[in-house]
């Protein structure tokens, strides 16, 4: 188990590295360019070479870049869609150049009353994506709000069955899964949630947790991250998670709000629950 966190790259990417070194990181997540932006990342070549090897260096490891948060791979707007999968699909392009392990999208959102076309157009915009070749496309379940494609566990097993593509990845948020109903908070909330991932065969897809605790109460369908041990999931919650063998070869990031020393707070709280 790799723990770490998702940190900023202000001034370039080569700034993840002393921000992951400086909060106690070993994992990384980044984003590649402007998350609220439909400009798509620029990194030069020698920039993405000194990256690699100073990543490498600093015993870093695994990468993921998260997607945009416009990318929508199941927008009902054909121009909305077609920008979210150029955007995709030139931030996958950056993964290789960094040596990023994946790209991590969110499962995505149709309109009212769609829920089978919606499936369909993330099911074919993630099939192109993972056409590219390269980094894994790693789809992030969400916290079930209105026309969500993927959130439960089920819901997942059905996109991933609809994509039928080897270089499909699995994340799940510790927060969406809670805000969608997913009793995290008690230890035979984690069993049954974790026992649905092994009986659904996902379980090998799984390459990054999000651990991020709940701002808002069980089945909120709310995506607002708190601190480690300091929202509705709490210590035991991830107590039990951290025990699970399904995770004990994926990475763990946190996403939670605030500063590096927010983050490496956060990441001593995951490592002691660990051992």
């Amino acid at each position: 188990m790799r723990i770490g966190a998702h940190v900023p790259t202000r001034g370039g990417v080569i700034a993840a590295v002393r921000a992951a070194t400086e909060c106690g990181a070993e994992a990384v997540q980044i984003f590649a360019s402007n998350p609220r932006a439909w400009a798509p990342p620029r990194i030069a070549r020698a920039e993405a070479a000194l990256f690699r090897e100073t990543f490498a260096s600093a015993g870093l490891g695994p990468l993921f870049v998260h997607a945009p948060y416009l990318v929508n791979v199941a927008s009902p707007n054909p121009e909305f869609l077609r920008k979210s999968i150029e955007l995709a699909r030139l931030t996958l392009a950056v993964c290789d150049q960094i040596g990023a392990a994946g790209l991590v999208v969110h499962a995505g959102s149709g309109g009212p009353g769609e829920p089978r076309e919606a499936l369909q157009r993330a099911a074919a915009s993630l099939r192109t994506l993972a056409a590219e070749g390269g980094a894994a496309v790693v789809v992030e379940l969400t916290a079930g709000t209105g026309g969500s494609v993927a959130a439960t566990i089920p819901d997942a097993l059905r996109l991933f069955e609809a994509v039928d593509h080897p270089r499909l990845a699995l994340c799940l948020d510790t927060c969406h899964l809670f805000a969608a109903g997913y009793p995290l908070d008690r230890p035979d909330g984690v069993a049954a949630c974790f026992d649905e991932l092994r009986a659904s065969g996902l379980g090998h897809r799984l390459v990054l947790v999000h651990a991020n605790d709940a701002r808002h109460a069980l089945g909120s369908h709310l995506d607002r991250h708190e601190h480690v041990g300091e929202g509705y999931i709490g210590v035991e919650g991830f107590f039990e998670i951290l025990r699970r063998p399904e995770i004990a070869d994926v990475a763990l990031v946190v996403e939670t709000p605030g500063s590096l020393q927010d983050h490496a707070r956060n990441i001593a709280t995951l490592r002691r629950l660990a051992n």
